[in-house]
């Protein structure tokens, strides 16, 4: 536990002395603190009807499309110390066929989950995971997305080898911008030229987990993004998740995501 969290402060002064070089360098990354109403992990709820909160360092190296990030969540309440977990991801994301109709984003990504408080590591499982998007394809602004990620336990020898698995999720999201709202005398409309992304997908659980294979859940969302001060940006959103698969979750899910992120 104590190595863990020494990395993760070695990552955030390495990223904090990128800040006075990062002109220079091109080195840049995003601080983002997340609260999660209910945190939801691929359709399940992962401290229950408890809400979470997610601390995510991410390093863009130098533009070459390579990344490193690590993240931390742990519930709001006590009873789920086990359950604190750490990512570490390492990804790459380019495009493919620039100016064309069909260009295609891609983000491949390799994460290692750890357990730091689990009394043994057999909890500790690896994720590999790539990201398709087409936001030329459609009119309207309309992006459709597909990810698809497999996870096994970090050790042959773990009694969890069956939970490994695959995920689908398809979906798409767009921008939509609404007219100003009347706003208080003297400082104007509200939400004009507010952007809103509207965002709908729907997950297909392949045994992960030790799941059933089958449709798992559909999520609907809306979110914006406020440019609250140079370099700081204050993200809400709202999601409404139908369960299909009782196996990942019994029951439907509205929940809210409120996000701050410093970027340099």
């Amino acid at each position: 536990m104590k190595t863990t969290k020494a990395l993760l402060v070695a990552m955030l002064v390495l990223s904090m002395g990128g800040m006075t070089q990062a002109e220079e360098s091109q080195l840049k990354g995003v601080f983002d603190v997340t609260y999660m109403s209910r945190l939801m992990d691929k359709g399940g709820q992962y401290y229950g009807h408890q809400g979470g909160w997610l601390q995510t360092l991410d390093l863009d190296l130098w533009d070459t499309g390579l990344g490193l990030a690590v993240s931390h969540r742990e519930a709001t309440s006590g009873g789920y110390v086990n359950s604190e977990r750490f990512d570490y991801v390492a990804y790459y994301k380019n495009r493919l066929f620039a100016g064309e109709k069909y260009a295609t984003d891609y983000k491949v990504g390799w994460v290692y989950h750890q357990f730091p408080d689990q009394p043994t590591e057999a909890g500790n499982y690896y994720e590999g995971v790539v990201t398709l998007s087409w936001c030329d394809l459609l009119p309207a602004g309309i992006c459709p997305f597909y990810t698809v990620a497999y996870e096994t336990p970090a050790g042959s020898g773990y009694g969890n080898r069956t939970s490994s698995g695959w995920w689908h999720q398809f979906g798409f999201d767009c921008g939509v911008k609404l007219p100003g709202l009347p706003g208080l005398p003297g400082i104007g409309p509200a939400f004009e030229d507010q952007t809103f992304r509207l965002s709908a997908d729907v997950a297909y659980r392949d045994g992960l987990g030790g799941t059933d294979h089958d449709w798992s859940h559909a999520t609907f969302g809306l979110s914006t993004v406020y440019e609250i001060t140079e370099g700081w940006t204050f993200i809400p959103g709202v999601y409404h998740q139908i369960s299909m698969e009782d196996t990942v979750s019994k029951e439907d899910v509205t929940y809210a995501v409120l996000s701050l992120q410093s970027k340099f």
